[in-house]
């Protein structure tokens, strides 16, 4: 029998648990137990001590000279059955799950049934080395990544399914807008799961739904997913044509101004005003009307006109004229008379507003007008 033993664990980084083939050792045997592990003494199948980072003398009852004694007694067995149990602490990541079926939820936002399914990544950690060991591995010896996914395959499917329907009601997550809520997605569930984890020691660090399968192609989902992007086509398309309609105005407002820096540079050129060319407009309207020829007795002919100005003014003036010296004199009718009343003072008031008549102007040819009716 040997004096001493070593006992350490030195293996890859996907093992969770694993079982140190010495069993049985002698007084004097060295523990060695690294950083990120633990380990766990059991004698007579009691799980007695844990030990953590360092180096460790176990100092058991299988004392040599004892022990050999007794074992004669136990057929050569010793009596006293001990065996070290390695736990790693890393946390294991890119651990792939995915959803076995699909997930059958009502659409929130729409409410409409639907079906999708869910994959991605975790990451685990044992955090419990003693609830794993007991409740996991028993009387095994190893324990390792892909055994312990398989553990909780089917536990992990009826709760990740649960969770996810329960999530996106929880949340009104649109289906056709999950991709952009991805991580507070993931986030929500590995909340949910991390308790489930848990009640077997191990802690679940890290969570990501990175892809979610929908339905494409079905009619119903297509339906839908046709009435949900439109609404946002149609208010993109408004916004635009907005933006165009805006742009139209601007372009027809700059032109109006350069057309009209355009026209005041010709007047200048030509030596007359806006003012003054509105008065000739105004002019001629007065003059080409049939009953004009009355304004020759309140003085508004050629002098009137040629407080236009220039020769813009004279020409304003001479049309006057020949408009009152061409025009026929009204037949005598009161009905005639007020309708004749009310056309001169129109076009007085077109003549004051154009700046031709001042307003004691304008108030004496009214006063003028008005006793001629009276």
């Amino acid at each position: 029998m040997k004096i001493a033993d070593i006992i350490k664990y030195e293996g890859d980084n996907t093992t969770f648990i694993w079982k140190h083939p010495c069993e049985d050792f002698n007084y004097l045997t060295q523990l060695i137990v690294h950083e990120s592990q633990e380990a766990i003494f059991f004698m007579n199948g009691q799980a007695l001590d844990m030990f953590g980072a360092g180096r460790y003398t176990l100092e058991t009852q299988n004392i040599p000279l004892i022990g050999k004694v007794l074992n004669k007694a136990t057929d050569d067995k010793s009596p006293f059955h001990c065996e070290v149990y390695f736990i790693n602490k890393t946390e294991q990541m890119n651990i792939k799950w995915g959803t076995d079926s699909r997930v059958q939820y009502i659409e929130p936002v729409y409410g409409f049934p639907i079906s999708i399914g869910a994959s991605g990544e975790m990451s685990l950690r044992a955090e419990d080395s003693r609830k794993l060991l007991l409740k996991l591995v028993g009387t095994e010896s190893y324990l390792g990544q892909q055994q312990l996914t398989n553990y909780f395959r089917s536990f992990l499917m009826t709760r990740v399914k649960t969770y996810i329907a329960q999530v996106m009601k929880t949340n009104n997550i649109n289906i056709f807008e999950i991709d952009e809520n991805l991580t507070m997605f993931s986030n929500a569930i590995k909340n949910l799961l991390v308790n489930d984890f848990a009640d077997y020691g191990v802690a679940l660090e890290q969570f990501f739904v990175t892809t979610i399968m929908k339905p494409d192609g079905d009619r119903q989902y297509e339906k839908f997913k046709e009435l949900h992007f439109r609404q946002y086509a149609d208010v993109a398309e408004a916004k635009l044509r907005q933006q165009t309609e805006i742009i139209n105005a601007e372009t027809e407002a700059q032109k109006t101004v350069i057309d009209s820096k355009a026209q005041a540079t010709k007047r200048a050129q030509e030596g007359y005003t806006y003012q003054q060319e509105r008065g000739f407009d105004v002019a001629e309207k007065v003059a080409q009307n049939e009953a004009v020829g009355e304004f020759t007795n309140m003085g508004v002919g050629f002098g009137t006109m040629a407080g236009v100005g220039g020769a813009v003014g004279g020409m304003v003036g001479g049309m006057v004229n020949d408009a009152m010296n061409s025009a026929a004199p009204a037949a005598s009718d009161p009905v005639n008379d007020m309708s004749a009343f009310k056309t001169k003072v129109e076009k007085l008031s077109l003549m004051k507003d154009a700046g031709l008549l001042s307003d004691e102007e304008y108030n004496a040819m009214k006063a003028k007008l008005l006793s001629e009716i009276l």
